[in-house]
């Protein structure tokens, strides 16, 4: 064989190879290719660019580094946009019904076109919470060479001399409605939480999985933490575009990256950051892609050998820049490494090992407190807790990070709706010691299991943080903070029994021994079981009735297939 390169173009070559393949090639010369051209890979630039929420206003420019990046290390690039939605946007609203659906709307069109294209590789580019989970969906389905981007964090906005950022916002609406701030402060703070491109700045959602994605190896290192509107994030796209012409070239692909450890390294990271609950949902659904065994007792096992050491948002005091500012995600999981906490062995998609990685990443800050030591950790264990109980046989998912109050007994307040929830809360109906219930929201019912930062945060403006419980079958966004829990399984419009709870009966919450229950004998829950029936699902055509009929539980992830 002797010098003789590799052909790259495990799938394009049914393109531009033959006479008989001449209008498959006519179409894309129009697009701008040469012969030349036809003997490169094809590389896939899914971008999620949008106008529709910061996370992703500079994706555009992105993608275009990434198409440079990949063009430059001899790939032949072509750029795909898909959707995003903005839950930021949406929350509160019935809009927000759309949100984790659009991960699997994401999902499909991903591989809709890689597949339907022939592509060989695949840069994906995300911003907002749903799309990062749903690039690795379609990366793990395709099993094409792939890496994946995150667009960066916010800058933090300012208010007073102090950062704020978006659920400053959502908290700022129950401080107006107990009077503790004025309508004039209220549109200060709206006015500047938000100063540009970037994802929510605190360790929620997007910021979580995009240190989850590195941490898994599928990322290059240092990008998870690397701001926005920054050099750093434009590199991050170039170099992406030259990995996965190397990882074609060493015939690495996502599943060899994702494995069973691979998960545990995303997992350890997500625990020791105090990321978002919603990891939980999209890493068994990525796992369940991959055919990767992932259950909650899995994060359960994690969770007690990991400390929470980040102080980040929501309930710490520090965001995603000042992380990056301190040595970032690869500091943290050098950290890790060294207390042996994570597989150095994993392969990622720079071609080495994690542990080989992180021999060339930066140390953590002297002096710094954004990441504490180990032996002063904010908490033992992990935050992301799983509950079970009578009330959640599946288990649900409480984040206890910050809070002094580690358990509530009281009446369950049952609403059928976030809004009818809202709207008790807002007119002072919800007392001290209540466990409010939010059900028919979960993944069918809702149906797509909306998020619930706004009445949370209202919860927390208003002074009730730890005054009353949460729970719910549907989710919480990675910036609510409280006593609350969330995607209660089974859920009640399956028959769950979350909605066989009456006004008034007695619930526990007690994150000592992670148990969810109401007071209840088991007669009088065979009674209820009986007589409940079944509420027809709420949308009958379009997205969300597909979704209603085919999602699963969420304890598997809320996944489609």
């Amino acid at each position: 064989m002797g010098d003789q390169k590799k052909d790259l173009r495990n799938r394009s070559i049914v393109i531009s190879e033959g006479e008989h393949r001449a209008p498959n090639r006519a179409m894309l010369r129009a697009v701008g290719f040469t012969d030349e051209d036809f003997k490169k890979p094809m590389i896939g630039i899914a971008s999620t660019w949008s106008e529709v929420t910061p996370c992703n206003m500079h994706i555009d420019q992105l993608a275009i580094r990434a198409k440079e990046g990949a063009k430059e290390g001899g790939g032949a690039p072509l750029i795909f946009n898909t959707i995003t939605v903005s839950d930021g946007i949406s929350m509160g609203t019935p809009g927000m019904r759309y949100s984790l659906p659009s991960r699997e709307v994401i999902a499909d069109s991903i591989e809709t076109v890689v597949g339907a294209e022939n592509l060989d590789g695949l840069v994906a580019i995300g911003g907002c919470d749903k799309n990062m989970p749903a690039c690795m969906i379609a990366m793990g389905r395709l099993n094409v060479p792939s890496v994946f981007v995150y667009g960066g964090t916010i800058a933090p906005g300012k208010h007073e001399g102090k950062d704020i950022d978006i659920v400053s916002a959502f908290e700022a609406v129950g401080k107006y409605n107990s009077g503790a701030i004025e309508k004039e402060e209220l549109h200060t703070i709206e006015c500047h939480a938000c100063p540009g491109a970037g994802s929510c700045g605190g360790m929620y959602t997007a910021n979580t999985m995009a240190s989850a994605i590195e941490a898994m190896g599928m990322s290059l290192p240092g990008s998870s933490s690397n701001p926005a509107e920054t050099s750093n994030k434009l590199d991050d796209c170039e170099k992406a575009g030259r990995a996965v012409i190397r990882l074609l070239e060493q015939d690495i692909y996502p599943r060899d990256i994702m494995t069973k450890k691979a998960f545990e390294n995303a997992i350890t990271v997500v625990m020791a950051l105090g990321g978002s609950t919603n990891a939980i949902l999209h890493l068994l659904a990525i796992a369940h892609t991959v055919d990767v065994d992932l259950s909650l007792e899995d994060f359960e096992r994690i969770r007690l050998g990991v400390p929470h050491i980040a102080d980040l948002k929501p309930s710490g005091r520090y965001v995603m820049q000042d992380l990056h500012n301190v040595g970032g995600v690869q500091a943290v999981m050098k950290v890790l490494l060294e207390k042996g906490l994570l597989h150095g062995d994993c392969l990622t998609v720079t071609g080495k090992t994690v542990a080989e990685n992180l021999a060339e990443a930066p140390d953590l800050a002297e002096g710094q407190d954004v990441i504490r030591s180990f032996d002063q950790p904010l908490r033992e264990t992990g935050p992301l807790v799983v509950l079970k109980g009578n009330l959640a046989p599946e288990g649900a998912v409480a984040k206890m990070s910050g809070l002094k109050v580690k358990e509530i007994t009281g009446p369950a307040r049952v609403f059928d709706s976030e809004e009818e929830a809202t709207k008790a809360v807002l007119e002072d109906r919800i007392n001290e010691g209540d466990v409010v219930v939010i059900r028919y929201a979960g993944p069918k019912g809702g149906p797509g299991m909306a998020e619930m930062l706004s009445i949370s945060a209202i919860i927390v403006g208003k002074g009730l943080g730890e005054k009353i419980g949460l729970l719910t079958d549907g989710r919480f966004s990675g910036g609510t903070h409280g006593l609350v829990v969330g995607h209660v399984s089974p859920e009640a419009q399956v028959g769950g029994p979350i909605g066989l709870l009456q006004e008034g009966d007695t619930i526990t919450i007690d994150s000592i021994s992670q148990s969810l229950n109401v007071h209840l004998s088991d007669e009088e829950f065979a009674k209820r079981q009986a007589e409940w029936v079944a509420p027809p699902l709420k949308a009958t055509r379009g997205v969300l009735a597909k979704y209603a009929k085919l999602v699963s539980s969420a304890s598997k992830g809320a996944v489609l297939d």
